[in-house]
């Protein structure tokens, strides 16, 4: 199982996620909202600005302090590792 980390030492499993989206639209902050309401909202931005969502594949929701790149970057540098 491969882990993403997603900042302040925070890690997902790679596997288990379906998108990596910026906060700014109306449908991803609906997203939020719901997962809030649901309880499948996770805050791992430590109080600071969120910059990424992801979107798990069991309807859990995470909120990223760290840029949609950064975390894109991340678990393209994992795959490159585990193929060499």
């Amino acid at each position: 199982m491969k882990l993403i980390n997603i900042g302040f030492g925070n890690m997902v499993a790679a596997g288990r996620l379906v998108a990596i989206v910026g906060p700014e639209s109306a449908p991803i902050k609906r997203i939020i909202q719901d997962a809030k309401e649901r309880g499948t909202l996770i805050d791992a931005t430590y109080g600071r600005r969120t910059r990424a969502v992801l979107v798990m594949d069991s309807d859990h929701v995470i909120l990223s302090s760290v840029q949609p790149e950064t975390v894109a970057n991340r678990m393209a540098d994992d795959e490159e590792e585990a193929d060499e």
